[in-house]
């Protein structure tokens, strides 16, 4: 049987068991506000990239629910009241919804997106917010990472049959285009992305041929703008090289090449190869042949090939990037910071785990002489910063860890995207958003940016904001 999918549906349960009773108690309209933020960044990092507003602003248009779904959850939930099921018949989402735009640059918990709306309309969105958010903003992060790491080389992101199913990788995909990739194989997103998909042959096309230089000569043919040859299906050395240059250099010879080509390497010494494969190509005079490199590639992987000399230019990353192979889950959170009016916080046994209350905002302050990053900061909203005064920031636990930074320029994080309800924000380009993170890393020093070990990223709290958290953690001891 097929079933179509139903994102208004793709929540938990408990956010209808509580609408259920916030609707019969009278609670559904009490306005309340929800932060969206991380505790940690993944992967051990210093940064991570917020990726997945865009669809976000999607699923808060369009979600409704209908006849069908309703009749559906009384059958299954007879707790479910009928004022509930006819809430949600009628439901649209009223709220102000603020974000940090795709492809910045942010730290733990500073509020990635900040939802303040009726109580009971603000935890039903929770779940899918969380999904969408978790999910693409791990990739993206892991994407940057690699670029990073490739240091100016092409990356592609490879990795669609390794993706924990199709959505998966067609989401994962847009999200390492974001992080940086030029490109990925998935060719459901050439729409998306505006931009054509990328690949080259597999070893079946070689042994679908007699020969291994049949299958060069053929696939050429009929590739003349993509004719990058994978030479280890056989002999990487001996026979895959060898054969591409007899091809290439027939195929340069009568101008039936138009595009760019070069080989790919997907198993063995890659280090190795490369270096020895680069040498036969510049013998042979084809010095603008590429050498593409796969084989369950990661940043680490990456680092340690070019600390070799490994002469690869190109990167294909499957597995490692779409599954976010060393870090599976992001552990993003939504946390109720404010309810009709009044400040909360959630206490914890675990400090890391002691939310920051209050209806907030961020700024993020800039050196004036360089422009680079010297911290953020996470105020109430109603605050303001004069920038012609020095201004004292504190680390929020040890808050005798004083800093007084003179001289800089502020910006703030948050956006509006939603307001009454409408959205107001215009979505940019993948384009403007790789952009963006290209600025982003630019303002951040090397010492951030590090795969080991990087410097924690300074994210204070106002003194009014840690004042306002440190009476509500007393009242609730």
């Amino acid at each position: 049987m097929q079933f179509d999918r139903k994102l208004q549906l793709a929540t938990d349960l408990y956010q209808f068991t509580m609408g259920n009773v916030y609707v019969q108690d009278g609670k559904e309209k009490e306005e309340a506000v929800f932060d969206v933020f991380i505790r940690n960044n993944p992967f051990a990092g210093g940064y991570t990239v917020v990726a997945g507003l865009e669809q976000v602003i999607e699923y808060i248009k369009g979600i409704r629910f209908t006849s069908e779904d309703t009749a559906l959850l009384k059958k299954n939930h007879p707790e479910f009241s009928p004022a509930f099921l006819t809430y949600l018949e009628n439901f649209k989402f009223e709220g102000e919804i603020f974000a940090i735009p795709e492809g910045s640059i942010i730290f733990p918990m500073e509020p990635i997106i900040r939802v303040k709306a009726p109580l009971i309309q603000a935890q039903i969105v929770e779940t899918t917010i969380l999904s969408i958010v978790n999910h693409q903003t791990l990739i993206a992060t892991k994407a940057a990472r690699i670029i990073e790491e490739a240091r100016g080389d092409v990356v592609m992101e490879f990795g669609l049959r390794r993706a924990h199913g199709t959505e998966a990788g067609f989401y994962g995909a847009r999200a390492a285009v974001i992080g940086g990739c030029a490109g990925t194989s998935v060719v459901e997103t050439e729409a998306m992305l505006n931009r054509p998909a990328m690949g080259t042959m597999s070893h079946s096309f070689i042994l679908s041929y007699d020969t291994e230089l049949e299958a060069f000569e053929k696939y050429v043919k009929y590739n003349p703008d993509n004719a990058t040859l994978l030479v280890d299906t056989y002999n990487t050395l001996e026979k895959g090289v060898p054969n591409a240059i007899k091809v290439f250099k027939k195929a340069l010879a009568e101008g039936a090449i138009t595009g760019r080509y070069g080989i790919r390497i997907d198993s063995g010494d890659l280090a190795y190869f490369s270096i020895e494969a680069r040498k036969m190509l510049d013998e042979a005079g084809l010095h603008d042949a590429g050498i593409v490199a796969s084989s369950d590639l990661d940043e680490h992987l990456i680092k340690d090939l070019k600390s070799q000399g490994a002469k690869i230019n190109s990167w294909g990353v499957g597995t490692k990037l779409i599954t976010a192979y060393d870090c599976p889950a992001l552990g993003g959170v939504y946390k109720l910071s404010v309810i009709s009016g009044k400040a909360k916080l959630k206490v914890s046994n675990d400090p890391e785990k002691i939310t920051n209350p209050g209806y907030k905002k961020i700024y993020r302050i800039y050196g004036k002489s360089n422009g680079m990053a010297l911290a953020d900061l996470i105020t109430l909203e109603d605050e303001t910063i004069n920038e012609d005064e020095p201004l004292t920031i504190f680390h929020p636990v040890h808050t005798w860890k004083k800093r007084i930074i003179n001289d800089y320029y502020i910006r703030e994080l948050l956006v509006p995207v939603f307001i009454n309800g409408n959205c107001v924000y215009q979505s940019p380009t993948i384009a403007e958003i790789q952009q963006h993170l290209k600025d982003e890393k630019n303002s951040l020093w090397p010492a951030f940016k590090r795969m080991v070990n990087p410097h924690v990223y300074h994210v204070d709290l106002s003194e009014k904001l840690w004042a306002l958290k440190q009476k509500l953690l007393s009242e609730a001891e």
